[in-house]
């Protein structure tokens, strides 16, 4: 299943994504069905029909991005603590999203017949994201130490309850804070999804196949369990 009981969030931009998510979680799990029965029968199957598949199910995640820059330009505090999230989920973020190096794991336990050249073209591609993962990190430590940790969250939050003469004051300030955080989770979405896309440019399309069926099977799992365990202490 895509989801779950979830916490009543805030209206507005959370309402918005949280109906977008669902749909998006829906049509994941109809392309992990077509991933699989694929996957059974890549004997049968053109390499054209395979990188048609792969190609659909790249875009499909580049939606889900399209949608998350809308609503970080939004409100971008969101995107730390999303409410559509489980615990467990949320407990995996990392600028706003998962790690870009989760990626390689994940082929290393759905791709075990990596040719020297691509095992080549992985080293090299796992040095360049950890060096940008660095980067990211280095920002994200810069955004904090600016505002004071760890009160540079709970200051955007309050955004919405100053009374209009606190507002006046603060404004300056958080609009200066969501800008450099709207910047860093962009260029964090902007590594996940390159790098997701120069994995599959590395392997084949079968290995693509299986790459991207343990993706959405991972993801999908943490969301099960997450919302089952959130079901598990609410009860």
């Amino acid at each position: 299943m895509s989801g779950g009981s979830r916490s009543a969030g805030p209206s507005g931009e959370s309402a918005s994504f949280d109906v977008f998510l669902e749909g998006w979680l829906a049509r994941q799990e109809h392309y992990l069905d077509e991933l699989l029965c694929t996957s059974e029968n890549c004997n049968g199957a053109g390499e054209e029909d395979l990188q048609d598949l792969v190609y659909r199910v790249l875009n499909h995640y580049q939606q889900y991005y399209e949608k998350k820059s809308q609503l970080i330009h939004q409100n971008v505090t969101l995107a730390f603590s999303p409410p559509w999230f489980s615990s467990l989920e949320r407990s995996f973020l990392w600028v706003a999203g998962f790690k870009p190096s989760l990626a390689f794991r994940v082929v290393r336990d759905s791709v075990r017949d990596l040719t020297p050249n691509q095992a080549t073209g992985m080293r090299s591609l796992i040095e360049v994201t950890r060096m940008e993962e660095k980067t990211l990190n280095d920002d994200m430590a810069k955004i904090q130490e600016s505002v004071g940790a760890p009160s540079w969250m709970e200051l955007a939050r309050r955004q919405d309850r100053l009374v209009d003469t606190e507002k006046t004051e603060g404004n300056v300030a958080v609009r200066q804070l969501n800008s450099s955080l709207v910047t860093v989770v962009s260029n964090a979405d902007m590594l996940r999804t390159r790098t997701v896309a120069r994995v599959v440019e590395i392997l084949n399309p079968v290995q693509s196949v299986r790459y991207l069926i343990a993706v959405a099977q991972l993801q999908l799992k943490v969301r099960s369990l997450g919302f089952s365990m959130q079901r598990q202490s609410e009860s």
